[in-house]
């Protein structure tokens, strides 16, 4: 399996941001499809934002529209998920996750993803 490693999740106030990593290694990160997807307890993990390998558009879920960017840094091989104006719902566990080398299109669906990070805790909270 391709090695994600994520970082950047902790406690935040309502309004507040962070900015969420995503890191590989032994890889080109820059090659695949990435999509950040979420699970909350209690709910079937959901699919975020995504930015696609082939042409490097962003697509994300009505709920985080305006206020999620999905970005690359190709020196640092990473993926980065801004998150700005953050909610009380916005709490779960934050995953990164790529698409098969050839499934280049975005998607916002588990299934759809092949190799996953280990997942980073974000708890928006007063």
């Amino acid at each position: 399996q391709l090695q994600l490693v994520e970082s950047g999740g902790g406690l935040v106030q309502p309004g507040g941001s962070l900015r969420l990593s995503c890191a590989a290694s032994g890889f080109t990160l820059n090659y695949y499809t990435i999509g950040w997807l979420r699970q909350a307890p209690g709910k079937e993990r959901e699919g975020v934002s995504c930015i696609s390998s082939s042409d490097g558009s962003t697509y994300y879920t009505d709920s985080v529209k305006g206020r999620f960017t999905v970005s690359r840094d190709n020196a640092k091989n990473t993926v980065y998920l801004q998150m700005n104006s953050l909610k009380p719902e916005d709490t779960a566990v934050y995953y990164c996750a790529t698409r098969s080398l050839l499934s280049r299109r975005c998607v916002l669906r588990s299934a759809d993803f092949d190799s996953w990070g280990q997942g980073t805790q974000v708890t928006v909270s007063s």
